[in-house]
């Protein structure tokens, strides 16, 4: 870095200083420069430490990113699995009502073959037991007829 090496020519220029004896103004020189390259080193320092506080902070937030997502993909994969386990569950009973569900259609069909067959035997016996009364008869007159039964010829064809 530059400012070591800076630093390094001030210690040189110290060094030299002491050694030649010289002037107190190069001395002051000399100082002045050695304080800026601390000011600066320091500076330097505190952008470094701060550079570095920023690049833990980021890094913690992705570590913790990354473990929130892992959390979340391991409950997305339970979920999964109970969902596959219903699903399996779901199947299996869908398979049973299908099952039952034909067997009850069949059951249906064979009512409804049966209840043909009773209405077709209920008409049979109706039919068998129906006696048809003509509407043309007229009801027996009540008073006594002027011939006796079995004289008169419209009463016979009535009576029969």
């Amino acid at each position: 870095m530059a400012a070591f090496r800076d630093m390094e020519e001030v210690s040189d220029g110290l060094v030299s200083l002491l050694r030649a004896n010289r002037a107190e103004a190069q001395q002051r020189r000399l100082l002045g420069r050695h304080e800026q390259m601390v000011e600066r080193l320091l500076e330097m320092q505190d952008d470094a430490d701060r550079q570095l506080r920023d690049t833990l902070a980021v890094e913690e937030e992705v570590a913790q990113s990354l473990l929130d997502l892992k959390e979340c993909t391991r409950q997305g994969g339970t979920e999964l699995q109970q969902l596959e386990v219903e699903l399996q569950k779901a199947s299996k009973e869908d398979t049973c009502l299908q099952a039952r569900l034909c067997q009850l259609t069949a059951e249906l069909q064979e009512l409804r073959e049966m209840e043909k067959d009773l209405e077709r035997q209920e008409r049979e016996v109706d039919e068998d037991n129906t006696v048809t009364i003509p509407s043309a008869v007229s009801p027996r007159p009540r008073c006594v007829p002027a011939c006796p039964l079995g004289q008169c010829s419209a009463l016979t064809e009535v009576h029969q």
